[in-house]
């Protein structure tokens, strides 16, 4: 039996994102247990930016969230998260957007990011302007040349972030989306490699009396080898929902897909071919490869993808489905899946439960 199929599908225009309850709060179990601890854990928001997933996580004790927007921090802080970090290197008007939302809501305690000296500088500037201290974590580059400040250098940018009137630099951001090599003890390898230098790090600022209290690391991936590895926060993203890529990439991991886009067979162009309506506006078009991959037919090849088409090829045509018949596609990427649509659909024990808007899908609510 197919887990992601729906009953009393006539009425759901297609294609439609749909989660798997009764999945997703397995997920986040078996999150917690690889933690250890629910107020351990501080989870990303951008794989759904829906406040409704964000208060279910809230149901399992999780109260901290990251964020990658002011309109995701502004959510998280909307649903009452007690911790809200905008792991986002903040410049230009971002800076003063995220004050203001930290001081309209004083009971959550915000944490920008930053990974630049001039940065710090014009943060705290305008800190001391608004009256208003923000706390700051250094953004640490772990290996994947994204944002951060190397490793080498994170001692000196702290110390002088530090020094600085109108921030309160508190801890270090520690994301490594480098670190994920199949298999998990070269993983663990890696990442214990880096954590050991970051380690040493926090204790020369330590010896000096500068506190380092907060440090949030990890992302799917790794974060089970720094719960194994460390003390320090841990911040999943994708495991609570988790998607195709992770699922096939990272057998150790224990997650199962807890979503999936429900298309529609539209045509059948030529022998063997069938297409169905979920182009890529429907679906995350990264990362290189195949995008998604449909349940029970995961031997079909796609042939064609565009805007509002994707075709594939099966080498029996009996086994084409028939037009109008409804498929259910395990994205390979499911954060910016998420961001394609204005609402998710619900589902339990293959019935339709609510719809929850996609709360943080524009990059702006009101701050």
């Amino acid at each position: 039996m197919n887990p992601y199929e729906l009953k009393d599908t006539e009425k759901i225009i297609s294609p439609a994102l749909i989660y798997y309850e009764n999945i997703i709060r397995s997920n986040i179990l078996k999150t917690i247990e690889i933690a250890g601890t629910a107020d351990r854990l501080w989870p990303h928001v951008k794989s759904h930016k829906s406040a409704d997933m964000l208060k279910i996580q809230m149901e399992y004790g999780i109260s901290k969230f990251k964020t990658a927007t002011v309109a995701e921090a502004e959510m998280a802080a909307e649903a009452g998260a007690s911790h809200v970090i905008l792991a986002y290197p903040l410049v230009g008007p971002n800076q003063e957007r995220l004050v203001r939302l930290a001081m309209a809501y004083p009971d959550t305690c915000f944490y920008a990011v930053e990974d630049d000296r001039e940065q710090l500088k014009k943060l705290a500037d305008l800190c001391l302007e608004m009256n208003y201290e923000m706390k700051v974590l250094i953004d640490v580059n772990m290996g994947m040349n994204r944002t951060g400040v190397s490793i080498d250098d994170m001692e000196k940018l702290y110390r002088y972030g530090n020094s600085l009137e109108g921030i309160l630099v508190d801890g270090l951001h520690c994301y490594d989306g480098n670190h994920n090599n199949k298999d998990i003890h070269q993983r663990m390898e890696d990442v214990k490699e880096t954590d050991d230098k970051i380690k040493e790090v926090i204790g020369n600022l330590q010896t000096d009396g500068i506190p380092c209290e907060i440090i949030v690391a990890g992302g799917t991936p790794s974060f089970p080898c720094h719960a194994a590895l460390t003390d320090w926060y841990l911040s999943p993203g994708t495991a609570f929902i988790t998607d195709a890529g992770y699922y096939q990439n990272l057998p150790d991991l224990p997650f199962v897909p807890g979503a999936a886009v429900m298309t529609r067979v539209i045509s059948h162009p030529a022998p063997g071919v069938f297409t169905t309506d979920l182009g890529y506006k429907g679906i995350a078009a990264d990362p290189v490869g195949q995008r998604g991959f449909i349940v029970g037919m995961e031997y079909a090849v796609p042939v064609i993808h565009s805007e509002e088409h994707w075709a594939f090829k099966v080498e029996d045509e009996s086994q084409v489905p028939s037009v109008g018949s409804c498929l259910y596609v395990i994205p390979t990427h499911i954060c910016p899946t998420s961001a394609l649509y204005p609402e998710i659909l619900t589902a339990e024990e293959g019935q339709l439960k609510e719809a929850w808007p996609v709360t943080a899908r524009n990059r702006r609510i009101h701050y």
